[in-house]
């Protein structure tokens, strides 16, 4: 490699060429490719200011390039909606009709600022800030950018939440509810399924009691074996076993017959999971009942419930304690 031209810099860990230019007042790094002789021309270019060192690329126009091939073949219709809804709203609001070289570290962090300041849920502004992340991801495989500017510890921390489960006494004020609404709350509890999963099952789909989950989150097909409890209950139900479409009408519905009013249809899936494992089920079996792609996600469940874990340590803590006082007994004597 000949020595390098006065202004021309090849930063550690990159096969590129950079130089610095100032902005506003301000100094930045600026790319020059990672052919040499083509990197030797764009500084000369720059010098001179005879042609332009780089072709203008609008923020606006990389997001819906980034919009129409990657996210339309990497997410679900539903994320679609959510990542054009997300960019319109927060993205383009924020930087406006800039270039896509305007997009840089700092401005990421004041970008997440700016989320922050829109009474946002932090794991709103992370969704959000991820979205970003895959954009600038895909500038890079597309070439459009060298690197990403992306910035290493932006994301906001996530506190801790325990899941957001049934105690036993609201359990059993939603199971007591006329069907079909009690029906569909009980097999909810015993199967962990999600609401979208729950409306979409069939009679058919229960064989050699073992319900095949068809249409699922991960597209995997899933077998939940049947509760026996809830065996006699499926046996004579033929086509859609939850008559429901609106899940927020149903919570709705329950609240009223049970009179728990901070119900929804997804805590019996927490409920379930909390349930199977304090009764000393193991994680990798939830994880495949519940159809988690890795068991970082089930290690949320992991976490007992209060009552569980005072029990438990009263029972150890009974067993010390007499340990203990034997111990001395012995010693006395």
């Amino acid at each position: 490699m000949p020595r390098l031209p006065r202004g021309m810099f090849r930063r550690k860990g990159t096969r590129s060429f950079y130089t610095r230019v100032y902005e506003n007042g301000r100094e930045t790094w600026l790319s020059l490719g990672a052919d040499y002789a083509e990197a030797c021309r764009k500084l000369r270019a720059l010098r001179s200011s005879d042609a332009p060192l780089t072709k203008s690329v609008l923020l606006a126009g990389v997001v819906r390039s980034w919009q129409e091939s990657y996210v339309r073949t990497a997410r679900s219709p539903y994320n679609q909606q959510q990542t054009e809804s997300r960019t319109k709203r927060f993205l383009l609001e924020f930087y406006g009709p800039v270039d896509l070289s305007r997009v840089t570290r700092d401005s990421v962090r004041r970008y997440r600022l700016w989320l922050e300041k829109q009474s946002l849920k932090p794991l709103t502004v992370v969704h959000v800030l991820a979205d970003l992340r895959c954009l600038l991801n895909w500038c890079v495989e597309n070439e459009l950018i060298d690197f990403s500017p992306f910035p290493k510890r932006v994301m906001p921390r996530i506190q801790e939440r325990a899941p957001d489960r049934l105690t036993d006494a609201e359990v059993e004020a939603v199971i007591r509810i006329p069907d079909p609404y009690g029906f569909v709350v009980r097999l909810a509890l015993a199967t962990g399924l999600r609401w979208g999963e729950l409306i979409r099952l069939k009679s058919t789909d229960i064989q050699d009691g073992v319900i095949m989950v068809q249409q699922t989150k991960s597209a995997r097909v899933r077998r939940v074996p049947v509760a026996k409890g809830l065996a006699p209950e499926l046996r004579d139900r033929i086509g859609k076993l939850a008559p429901f479409s609106s899940s927020g009408q149903f919570n709705v519905r329950v609240q009223k017959l049970s009179g728990v009013e901070r119900f929804h249809v997804h805590q019996l899936r927490h409920t379930f999971a909390c349930r199977y494992l304090e009764s000393g089920g193991s994680l990798a079996v939830l994880q495949e009942l519940l159809g988690h792609s890795t068991v970082r996600m089930t290690q949320h469940y992991a976490r007992l419930a209060d009552d569980h874990v005072r029990r438990e340590f009263e029972r150890l803590d009974d067993q010390t304690v007499a340990a203990t006082v034997a111990g001395h007994s012995e010693a006395v004597r």
